[in-house]
């Protein structure tokens, strides 16, 4: 078969996975994986197994940068997909989150990007495959995880922090940076984009728009996902705006889900999702931490379940400390449930700024 047409039997394949993803969400409440960081850090893996033989004389330290165990300790990676996907997890994210040039430069790793995320992608749609072959009919996706980088657009002052690692980048850098990963996730086969974390709602219009602009150079559309986070007490991201105003503001991406992530546990999240669930027509997500709200498997799946009973949610996972046996219980706990009902908003021109702009 000619390289062309294998290309095209790919993306019908790819094509014919996320019609099944739709489905699925039509039918009942997805799992999204857990954290990487609290699984690694049990590994207590050296200086030495993050370089592997490839970074062996790498002038800046290495230990810490996670997502390079893709290209060193892809065996670490893989082990652990297959844990999330063994858990009962419908989709298994990249391991990808600070792959990009930006967050990569200050370990001097920004020259592998595109290969870092395409192997993460591959070790991804690998896993899943597999896993999928064992139960065709319950199918896996993967979602390309795209952070927010460790630089914001919004100025400093706004976000509180550093000047020095906040409002030092513009517009187009990000957005360059974001196009490399978004090109090289697409091209390892994931299935929809996660645009997650996000703290400051410009980064995430530069992420978005390198996306958008892969679909106007004739590359196969993915779904996105988009999820926020927002500060303990203020229930605003860190940029300022409130929920509903970061839904306006992203809402012309039509995502396939939007929700939030990170920063709180599912009690203190609730509020918000409520909040988010009344405003956007489309699926919404919660994967809260167990870090700020220390939760066991059970706790957490309980308050996930409580969520999904009220019509809240569309897709539940974990974030910063969670584990296989938070995503296991989760699964348990939401399964048979039904997915929050998406809502047929009335066209209305909506606005926002830090607050939203909408008819009463």
């Amino acid at each position: 078969m000619m390289s062309s047409e294998r290309e095209r039997d790919h993306e019908r394949t790819r094509e014919a996975r996320i019609e099944s993803l739709h489905a699925a969400a039509a039918e009942r409440i997805l799992v999204l994986d857990g954290s990487w960081g609290l699984k690694i850090q049990e590994l207590d893996l050296s200086e030495a197994e993050f370089r592997g033989e490839r970074f062996a004389e790498h002038p800046l330290p290495l230990r810490g940068n996670i997502d390079l165990l893709c290209l060193t300790r892809p065996a670490v990676v893989t082990e652990l997909l297959e844990a999330y996907l063994h858990a009962g997890a419908d989709i298994i994210s990249t391991n990808t989150f600070t792959a990009n040039a930006i967050s990569q430069a200050d370990y001097g790793t920004d020259g592998v990007v595109t290969e870092l995320n395409l192997t993460a992608a591959r070790l991804a749609r690998a896993a899943a495959e597999r896993m999928t072959k064992t139960d065709p009919s319950q199918p896996r996706w993967v979602a390309g995880s795209i952070g927010p980088t460790n630089r914001a657009l919004s100025p400093s002052h706004e976000l509180g922090g550093d000047p020095a690692t906040l409002g030092d980048v513009d517009f187009d850098q990000l957005y360059d940076a974001y196009r490399e990963q978004a090109l090289a996730l697409h091209a390892g086969g994931v299935d929809l984009f996660l645009v997650e974390t996000v703290f400051d709602t410009l980064n995430a219009k530069a992420a978005l728009k390198s996306i958008l602009d892969l679909q106007d150079e004739g590359l196969t559309p993915l779904p996105i996902w988009i999820s926020g986070t927002i500060a303990a007490g203020s229930g605003r991201t860190r940029s300022g705006q409130t929920v509903d105003a970061f839904w306006t503001s992203v809402r012309h991406a039509e995502p396939f889900a939007v929700g939030l992530n990170c920063s709180l546990g599912a009690d203190l999240m609730r509020p918000h999702v409520t909040e988010l669930a009344g405003a956007a027509d489309t699926l919404v997500s919660v994967y809260p931490n167990a870090i700020d709200e220390p939760s066991s498997p059970e706790g957490l799946s309980l308050q996930l379940r409580e969520l999904a009973q009220a019509g809240l949610v569309n897709v539940v996972g974990g974030c910063c400390g969670t584990t296989p046996a938070h995503i296991r219980a989760i699964a348990e706990a939401v399964a048979g449930l039904p997915p929050r009902p998406v809502p047929d908003l009335r066209p209305a021109l909506r606005l926002s700024g830090l607050e939203p702009l909408a008819p009463s």
